[in-house]
């Protein structure tokens, strides 16, 4: 009973916690509680970020906001389309006085790591990149060094303006953990925005989530169970998303539900991969401890869906041609599966 109690408490104060985080992001960044809450959700997750949003919405601002709030340290690194690989990684300098190499580390050798416009860069720092946001190391010369932990790329990109611009590799999109569109403002907020003027960015805010508390939170994370039959929910959400297999999840549909299967798979030509269904899982009971629950229920995995699987979805010709977005298609599958 007492460690039930002591459970409760404890989430009772992460809740608390998070609460307080919220406030201290409102002193630097108006409005955009769904991004500060999602760029939350992968601190605590352990995951990666990629932010799409027209320029000046404040995006850079808010992330910058988060770094200061946890306390980690941050290097920002803007992508344009003659970036090199050693201008991320870092690369070898001779030392004239002893006729040796020594390293010079780069940005990324840093806790939070903002890849400003990432679509600008080429393919070589892509891959860069790439093997520091899986493997959680660089390699300089012929030598790997791991990166601090813990370690997140927090990457933007302009969804409108194409030219100079590179698609990232689906192999990179697959491993940030979430997609937040970043959207307008409302009337109102954008009056305070230019009521305030320069004076937001420099706010200052206090480190609420310091290094220690965000490993506490990680802890707690583990507690939060996650019922087989949310699991098989999941599981199925992510399934009917890849048209060959999906076809066995569409099993689990009713009748009425399933004659609008073939609305989802034609405009579908590859789906989720099992790391989206981790990814859900995963953030889905960030939800629910930001919820202050040790349990998830289907509300939490409908609420991550969208920026968990967005950028994992590659749409069809047919898509385009008929304005469908990820989006629309996640709300129709999340329509489409009866919720245990």
């Amino acid at each position: 009973m007492e460690d039930t109690e002591r459970t409760e408490e404890a989430f009772a104060v992460c809740r608390d916690m998070l609460a307080q985080f919220r406030a201290e992001a409102a002193k630097r960044v108006v409005g955009q509680q769904a991004v500060l809450d999602g760029i939350l959700m992968a601190l605590i997750a352990g995951g990666h970020v990629l932010l799409e949003g027209v320029p000046g919405l404040a995006k850079t601002l808010a992330v910058k906001t988060c770094a200061d709030m946890s306390g980690l340290s941050f290097k920002r690194v803007q992508f344009t389309p003659d970036l090199l690989p050693a201008d991320i990684t870092g690369t070898l300098v001779y030392e004239q006085q002893t006729g040796a190499f020594s390293v010079h580390k780069g940005p990324v050798f840093a806790n939070v790591l903002l890849a400003d416009e990432i679509n600008r860069a080429p393919a070589k720092v892509q891959s860069a990149l790439l093997e520091a946001m899986a493997e959680k190391q660089v390699t300089i010369g012929e030598t790997s060094y791991p990166l601090p932990e813990p370690f997140f790329v927090l990457a933007t990109q302009n969804p409108i303006e194409q030219e100079g611009t590179y698609d990232l590799p689906e192999a990179e999109l697959d491993r940030f953990l979430i997609k937040l569109i970043v959207p307008y403002p409302s009337f109102a907020e954008e009056v305070q925005i230019v009521q305030k003027g320069g004076a937001l960015e420099t706010a200052a805010v206090n480190t609420v989530l310091a290094p220690e508390r965000l490993l506490y939170l990680r802890r707690l994370l583990e507690q939060v169970v996650c019922d087989e039959k949310i699991t098989e929910y999941i599981v199925s959400i992510t399934g009917i998303t890849r048209p060959a297999a999906g076809r066995k999840a569409a099993g689990k549909l009713s009748v009425s539900a399933a004659k609008n299967r073939d609305d989802i798979w034609k405009y579908l030509a590859y789906g989720a991969s099992p790391r989206a269904s981790i990814a859900l899982c995963r953030c889905a009971k960030v939800q629910a401890l930001f919820a202050g629950r040790p349990f998830v229920l289907p509300e939490d995995v409908k609420q991550a869906a969208p920026a968990v699987l967005r950028h994992r979805l590659v749409l069809s010709y047919e898509a385009a041609a008929d304005g469908v977005t990820a989006d629309s298609l996640i709300a129709k599958i999340l329509s489409l599966l009866p919720v245990p």
